[in-house]
């Protein structure tokens, strides 16, 4: 199937109002399915950008394709007593942490995330998904580490409202 196809569909579906979507065509079958808590940008494998030198060394290539570095552990902050809510994945997908292998992660524990903001990469099918924050919170845990599958619903991030 089309990347361009497919990136259509995701956008039609963004900007629609359907909660689901369920789509097999025999040799493709996805699911999407809206949550309030999260938005998600679709940026396709081959439209994404390139990596640029750049003097601070930080890579701008968003692909993930070899990994140089191991994966971080989750991390969390000592939070008890305080609300928190989870940020879910919204997809099945592969979870990365930063922008590049060799780059610093978009957030850490004790982050304050504007909405908007970035807050990981999710790869499915060739396609990185940009997971952005709904709302202004504070990173009390990060629930999965850079490389790791992550399924529907699985919390992603524990977070605290600002």
């Amino acid at each position: 199937m089309d990347s361009k196809l497919i990136l259509s569909l995701f956008d039609k579906f963004n900007e629609g109002s359907a909660a689901e979507l369920d789509f097999n065509d025999g040799t493709v079958h996805f699911t999407l399915k809206k949550k309030e808590a999260v938005k998600l940008n679709v940026v396709s494998a081959h439209d994404a950008p390139r990596s640029e030198a750049r003097t601070d060394g930080v890579s701008t290539n968003p692909r993930h394709d070899a990994p140089t570095a191991p994966p971080a552990e989750p991390q969390t902050l000592d939070f008890a007593g305080e609300a928190s809510e989870a940020i879910t994945s919204p997809i099945v997908a592969t979870f990365y942490a930063s922008p590049g292998p060799d780059a610093p992660p978009f957030v850490t524990a004790g982050s304050k995330v504007k909405s908007g903001e970035t807050l990981c990469i999710l790869e499915a099918m060739k396609m990185m998904n940009k997971l952005e924050a709904e709302f202004n919170c504070e990173i009390l845990a990060i629930k999965a580490k850079s490389g790791d599958m992550v399924e529907y619903g699985q919390p992603l991030f524990e977070v605290k409202r600002l």
